[in-house]
């Protein structure tokens, strides 16, 4: 698992019956939507209300870890963290973590892209937004630099 992270942002992840599979436990794919939603309300607690008509922000690369199964019955929470951030570029750290233990069932790191709609590239982080992010998780620019 990755280094210890304080995790400012937590959803609650509510698990419906259809996301459990034959085995009885949650099905993989069915994490990566809770992750996507909990990237969803981590970026407009993190920057605010921003226009996204002429940029977005994408999925550049992404990755999981599962260490154990989900049953239906588990009460979990998404943790979302920004533990790196370039000049075009962020990559995040979510966790699902049963909420009573605090074992972490899955870990997932994505690399997201500021991509700008208009001329269909990749586009530089402006600085009010790494601002944000960075009051956001508490940490300076210079931390959150570090690879």
């Amino acid at each position: 698992m990755e280094g210890d992270f304080n995790f400012k942002h937590v959803m609650p992840a509510q698990i419906r019956f259809s996301d459990v599979d034959q085995f009885g436990h949650v099905n993989n794919s069915v994490y990566f939507s809770l992750y996507d939603l909990a990237k969803t309300t981590y970026i407009k607690e993190a920057l605010g209300d921003i226009d996204w008509s002429e940029q977005a922000i994408v999925v550049a690369n992404i990755n999981a870890n599962f260490f154990t199964p989900v049953f239906f019955s588990d009460q979990m929470e998404i943790e979302t963290a920004v533990i790196q951030l370039g000049h075009k570029s962020f990559t995040l750290l979510q966790r699902a973590v049963q909420k009573d233990t605090r074992e972490v069932k899955c870990e997932c790191r994505t690399v997201m892209v500021l991509y700008d709609l208009i001329m269909k590239e990749p586009m530089l982080i402006p600085d009010n937004y790494k601002e944000a992010i960075c009051n956001y998780e508490g940490r300076t620019l210079e931390e959150l630099a570090k690879k």
